[in-house]
């Protein structure tokens, strides 16, 4: 047990080390990779510029592909459903009940 706390902290140690080091483009490359999906409830959102989009995505999932920078999921829109791919960089996830 007293091993695998040891490892457990140094992984903790040089994530931190490594977060600090980067620049904020960089922690937010690292932060996408460990995303490759969410299950449940949630809101998505587009937003550049004025062009603002949302879709909401009901007892299923958002998947990522970081290496793409893209978030892809099925929604329904007008009574369709409708496969959605956006990009990671402009796109906002909240979880709704």
């Amino acid at each position: 047990m007293k091993n695998h706390f040891g490892f457990t902290a140094c992984a903790f140690a040089g994530l931190v080390l490594l977060g600090t080091g980067c620049t904020e483009e960089t922690q937010n490359k690292l932060s996408r990779i460990g995303v490759t999906w969410l299950e449940g409830d949630y809101r998505v959102t587009f937003a550049e510029g004025q062009h603002v989009k949302q879709w909401e995505v009901r007892d299923s999932k958002v998947t990522s592909e970081a290496a793409k920078g893209y978030y892809y999921f099925w929604a329904v829109e007008n009574g369709k459903k409708i496969y959605v791919q956006t990009p990671i960089e402009r796109t906002y996830i909240e979880e709704i009940p």
